[in-house]
């Protein structure tokens, strides 16, 4: 069985985070960009916590380049936000499949967090006050990995179950 890392200074531990998931307003500065093309940019972003997941942030429309994003057949279902659907992200002259998604009718209690959008950091570049996120393991999960950040989290060898 892992065990929880001990937080340092200034870091936060994922096995901290609360069951069912919370949304937190943030100001940090979250960037997206595909290459050297910024796709949003926000000081108005959501952050969803979810216990032994790494933060998720969610961008209000308003902050991100749609154009570049197009509506892809896939969605998925979480058990506590609801339906998701899912972009392509047009970029540098290619289709980055699958790079964003989006509630557009959460459950209730995530009604925040409606028609804002997210991305995957494995498949695009994203940044928390100008560090470079990393992806969640697993490939699965959304979440954005900052040095701030401590596990193990979901997706890690030996969380099949969690």
């Amino acid at each position: 069985m892992l065990s929880r890392t001990q937080p340092g200074p200034g870091q936060e531990s994922v096995w901290d985070y609360p069951r069912p998931p919370v949304i937190e307003a943030t100001t940090r500065e979250i960037r997206v960009a595909c290459g050297a093309v910024e796709i949003a940019l926000s000081v108005r972003a959501l952050r969803v916590l979810e216990t032994y997941g790494a933060p998720v942030y969610y961008l209000p429309p308003a902050d991100v380049g749609t154009a570049a994003l197009r509506p892809s057949w896939q969605t998925s279902a979480c058990e506590w936000k609801g339906k998701a659907v899912y972009f392509d992200l047009a970029c540098e002259g290619a289709i980055v499949s699958k790079a964003a998604w989006s509630y557009p009718e959460p459950a209730a209690e995530y009604r925040e967090i409606a028609g804002y959008y997210s991305f995957f950091p494995g498949l695009v570049d994203c940044y928390v006050d100008g560090e470079r996120t990393s992806a969640q393991p697993g490939g699965y999960y959304g979440g954005w990995v900052t040095g701030e950040t401590v596990g193990p989290m979901k997706g890690e060898p030996g969380t099949e179950y969690w």
